[in-house]
């Protein structure tokens, strides 16, 4: 049984979804591959006091790396990318080359980009990380803008 909550962020509104109590989605509003609002269930907080404290906490500065329980629902090379991002240090980056390589195959960067567009669980499995191979910003499911925010909020060189 799914349930979802929104929550307010520096980044705009957040919605939270559980899948039997365990998150299963994040999203932002106007996020490219958001699943429609009717597949999120029920409106109900009790799955999602962990999640809120944390990203309160992540929010204030005082976190840099989640512990909440998550499921992750994809294709067994999109948990392997998803994976992958959840291993980036708060704060710095990888290129797609860089994922592509990691899970063994060089030439798959244009695939981890698909894969990391799709992540459902944005800033906890941080997506925002990945950049280009000459250090650019590309493709963004919450927007470039977003994405330039919350790396440099994660550098210490937010200006809000």
């Amino acid at each position: 049984m799914k349930q979802h909550t929104v929550i307010d962020s520096p980044y705009g509104p957040l919605t939270l979804v559980a899948d039997d109590g365990v998150l299963c989605g994040l999203y932002m509003t106007e996020q490219r591959h958001r699943p429609s609002q009717e597949t999120f269930g029920a409106p109900d907080d009790a799955p999602f006091a962990a999640a809120e404290e944390q990203l309160s906490a992540y929010f204030a500065g005082e976190l840099t790396e989640f512990t909440l329980e998550f499921r992750l629902h994809g294709t067994p090379f999109q948990r392997g990318v998803w994976d992958q991002l959840t291993r980036i240090p708060y704060g710095e980056t990888r290129s797609y080359g860089q994922l592509a390589d990691a899970l063994g195959n060089s030439k798959a960067s244009r695939a981890v980009g698909l894969a990391n567009g799709r992540n459902p669980i944005g800033i906890i499995v941080p997506c925002h990380r990945v950049i280009g191979a000459g250090g650019d910003l590309t493709g963004y499911g919450g927007g470039l803008d977003r994405k330039r925010r919350l790396l440099d909020f994660e550098r210490g060189t937010a200006l809000f």
